[in-house]
Parts: structure tokens; sequence; C-alpha cells
């Protein structure tokens, strides 16, 4: 337990309450469009730091740190392939995602494919928001808080945390989460280069730092590991970690949401490059100081505790209010994120689509009580995640179980006219068996399901999905090409827009832009191989 002096306290309150009431003021919520998707009048920066800030939440702060101090840098692959992602995402997706003025991921599914799809989607897109990023992130917060306040009841704990989030989120919707993201995102931006210059100025020369590190072994230096180690193989970097990436930046509610509130699809491209660039020095701010926490803490049973340790340790009064801010500053911003987009999946793909009279006040109230309603569940369920191995574990295997079928079934349906929508359910329900087969499996201890890494699983599901999706669509016919405009991509999209790109400012065109943030981030993993 930390002893916090009553100038961290006074921050912590002022800011607490600060971005309750900015963001209460903030809000827009006299239509669905503006609760939803915050007016669609949001520009690169916000979009940018917004999506950064949902992504690099609480759970982020101790898992990354965490999983430096365990296994080695080898765990910022998550981060940098997020930049090669949201490449991908500029270029190929996001335009149909804005041109066909979609509110959720799942709606997309009911334009290429059809409603079974859709209601699928939405589904396992509230199960991961619920169960994963918002329960995830509250016992985050947990183990935080319990860390610098002593053994506090979990349900307290995380019930204050869920109330904190949903007080603006209920009454200000997207924009109120979007515009509060930008100053958390500062707010823990500067307090984790706070702590990582200090933590550095004690660590010693990185020589000694290094060897400290390969004392538990060569890989803690490297990010592309052999295929014998089981959190990290070479295979599963290549074939496992994009899979997860993709579906994170490309179909997860919560995240996608933010750049479809962009003003126009080249604001939204900006705002998403603009994230995949803040992932980089997540390196220097998280990872490395989970490597220098071996030397200056060498004693650790829980690499869960490694950040807030360092926190405790080394940082002075006043600062240490601040950066507790700043941890909650994150916490809030994954919440509320999570919580709004849950609330967007139940009004628009559920209550609108059988009640398609509704109106906008009504849709938003409904919403509104969706909010409340998911908060209650992951204060419920966020304590349990502590009977898990790992932290870090339970964020990626669950992903790693539920996401693949949904990415098999998206790709084949965005680059393929002949994928059918009997194909694409077919895929999608093959995938939900294969994974509820390897929970099962793993349930009754079955040794040779348990030896597989989760990021080896991963593929093993999209393939068979992908598969699946292929070969039932071939006994079907595909939709006529009229239904499919705006769905599909094809080179001659891609050649149209070059026409119309011509002349304009390289620090305008995303594509110049992409092709630097690429040659950025793999600098950064070519040195650090």
């Amino acid at each position: 337990m930390l002893n916090i002096s009553n100038t961290d306290l006074l921050i912590i309150l002022i800011y607490v309450t600060g971005i309750i009431i900015y963001g209460i003021k903030s809000g827009k919520k006299s239509t669905s469009e503006e609760y939803f998707l915050g007016g669609k009048s949001m520009t690169w920066p916000v979009i940018g730091l917004s999506m950064f800030a949902a992504n690099i939440s609480s759970n982020s702060l101790v898992a990354i740190t965490g999983g430096a101090y365990n296994g080695g840098i080898s765990v910022f692959n998550y981060e940098w392939m997020a930049s090669v992602v949201l490449v991908v995402f500029c270029i190929f997706i996001l335009p149909f995602y804005i041109k066909t003025g979609i509110y959720t991921m799942p709606e997309y599914f009911e334009k290429r494919f059809d409603y079974r799809s859709r209601f699928y989607f939405s589904i396992i897109t509230l199960i991961g928001n619920i169960f994963i990023d918002t329960a995830g992130t509250l016992y985050a917060g947990y183990k935080t808080i319990s860390f610098f306040a002593g053994d506090l009841n979990p349900y307290l704990v995380v019930g204050s945390l869920a109330f904190f989030a949903a007080s603006y989120t209920v009454l200000g919707g997207l924009s109120s989460v979007m515009k509060t993201e930008v100053v958390n995102t500062l707010i823990l931006l500067f307090s984790a280069c706070v702590l990582a210059v200090i933590v550095f100025n004690e660590a010693g020369s990185w020589e000694e730092v290094k060897a400290v590190a390969n004392l538990k072994g060569d890989h803690m230096m490297h990010l592309v590991l052999p295929n014998s180690n089981k959190s990290m193989p070479w295979l599963g970097l290549v074939l496992g970690v994009p899979l997860l990436g993709f579906y994170f930046w490309c179909n997860n509610q919560f995240i996608v949401q933010r750049a479809l509130s962009a003003k126009n699809i080249d604001e939204g491209r900006k705002g998403a490059l603009f994230a995949g660039l803040l992932k980089i020095p997540v390196l220097f701010l998280l990872v490395f100081p989970g490597i220098i926490a071996i030397s200056l803490l060498p004693n650790l049973k829980d690499s869960s505790e490694a950040y807030p340790t360092l926190l405790a340790n080394y940082l002075p009064n006043g600062l240490v209010g601040l950066t507790i801010a700043g941890f909650l500053a994150a916490m809030a911003s994954a919440v509320s994120a999570t919580l709004n987009s849950a609330s967007t999946l139940v009004s628009m793909d559920l209550i609108k689509k059988f009640n398609p009279e509704i109106s906008s006040k009504k849709l938003v109230l409904s919403g509104q009580i969706a909010t409340l309603i998911f908060m209650v569940i992951a204060v419920l369920w966020a304590p349990q995640i502590s009977k898990s191995e790992s932290f870090m574990d339970y964020m990626q295997g669950v992903l790693a179980l539920i996401s693949p079928p949904v990415v098999a079934v998206f790709l084949a349906g965005l680059f393929s006219k002949r994928t059918t929508s009997n194909g694409a359910f077919a895929g999608l329900i093959t995938g939900l068996f294969i994974g509820v087969s390897f929970i099962i499996l793993q349930i009754f201890d079955v040794s040779w399901a348990a030896a597989i890494p989760f990021l080896i699983k991963a593929p093993i599901i999209f393939g068979t999905c992908l598969s699946i999706t292929y070969l039932v669509s071939l006994k079907g016919k595909p939709k006529e090409n009229s239904e499919l405009e705006n769905l599909v991509w094809s080179p001659v999209l891609y050649r149209e827009e070059t026409i119309e790109m011509k002349g304009i400012s390289w620090y305008n065109n995303y594509r110049i832009l992409s092709a630097l943030l690429l040659l950025i981030t793999f600098t950064v993993v070519f040195i650090f191989r």
C-alpha cells in the first residue's frame, strides 16, 4: 500500500471532477447520429488521439509493462503490427464503411450478406466488448488501485471506476467520449514520459539493463523469437498477430466507431494513421520500462504489479497524483469507449432492426439504458478474471478464439463478389463451433489442445472458416453487381482514386503518409529484431 500525499489526492479529485463536467458539457445527443457518431464532425487529431486512447487503456499499462517484465520486448509486436494493419484499414476498408453510412460493423455484414451474419457479429462483438474490453479494463484498474490503496473489495472498486466512466458516457454519447479522450491521452502520455525518463535515469547503462534481462533468457531483447517460444512463436507473429490486429482495428466496433465519426474520408484516414504513429513510442514508454523493472524490481511475484510498483517507488509527490490521474484517464477512455459502442450495437443492430419506426429520441434513450446494463454486467464479471493464470493470456486468448471467423468472412466478402450469404454464415458458424470446442478441450485439460499457442489457434480457425465460406459459396448464387455497389473492393476504385488525388500536397496524401508510417515501423522492428 502506498501513502498518497494530500497534494496527490487533490490532483486526482480535481481531475475526476473536471473530466466528468467536461464530458457532460461536450456531449452531443439530440439525434441518434450525434449520440452514436458524434455528428460525423470529428477531425483527424481528435480521431487519432481517441483511437489511441481507447486502445492504450489501463489494461495496456498493466499488461504491456508486465508482459515485458515477464517475457521480454516481444510484447511490442502487438503494438507495431497495429501500424501495419491501420495502413490496410485506410487503403481498403474505411472508404466502404463511410460511403455506406453505417453506424456499426455488423451493419456492413447485413449490407454485404444478410441479417443472420449481422446478428452473429453483433452478439460476438457485444461479448468481446463486455467480457474482454470493459471487464478487462476494470480488472486492471482494480489491480492498480488496490496496489496503491490496499486490499479493497473488488466489486466496490470496479463499480466506482465504471460509474466514473459511465457518468459522462451515458449523458453525452460518442462526442463526450472522444473529446474527453483527447484530454485523457495527453495526460497519459505526459505521465508515461515522466516515468520513463525517471526509470531510465535510475537504471544505469543500457548494457547493464540488457545483461540483467538476458539472465531470464536470450529471447528477452528480441522481437522475433523461435517457434519453440509458446507466447510469441515467429509463425504466430506472422500469421496470428496480424489476425488479432485486423479484428481489433478494422472490425472492432469501439475502435472503428471513432473513424466513422470523421467529417470525411480524408480526416478519417489521417486520424487512423496518426493513431498508428502513436503506437511506436509505446516501445519506449511502456515496454522498455518493463525491461528496466527487471533490474530495479527483481523480486516481483506478479508481473502485473511492475507498472504500479514503478509509479510508487520512483515518482515524487505531486507527480504520483498526476500519474494516477493519467491512469484513471486511460481506464475511463477504454471503458467509456466500449460502453458507448456496445450501446450503439444494441440500439442500431437490434432495437432499430425490430422497430424501424422508433424515434431518434427513444433510440438514444435505449442506448443510455443499454450502457447502464452493460456496466453492471462488466462490474460483476471483472473480479472473475483473477481466476485466469495470466491477464495477457485472458485478453489475447479469448480474442484469438472469437475474432478469426469474423475476419475470414469479412475479407472474403470485401474482396470477392462470389462470396454468398450462405457461405458467410457457414463460415461464422464453423468458427463458433471450433472456438467452443477449443474452450471445452481446455476446460477438461486435454493436453494437446492446451499445448497449441493461441497465436497458432487463430490462423487455424481463420483458414478453416475461409475454406468453408469459399466452398459453400461455390454452390450458391452471389448477389447481383447492383446490390454490391460500394461493398466490394476492386482495382478500379484504386485507379479512380489515383486520378482524384493528383495535385494533392504530400502531407495531405494518405498514401505517402502510409508509406512513411510503414518506413518508421519497419525501421524500429529491424533494429530490435
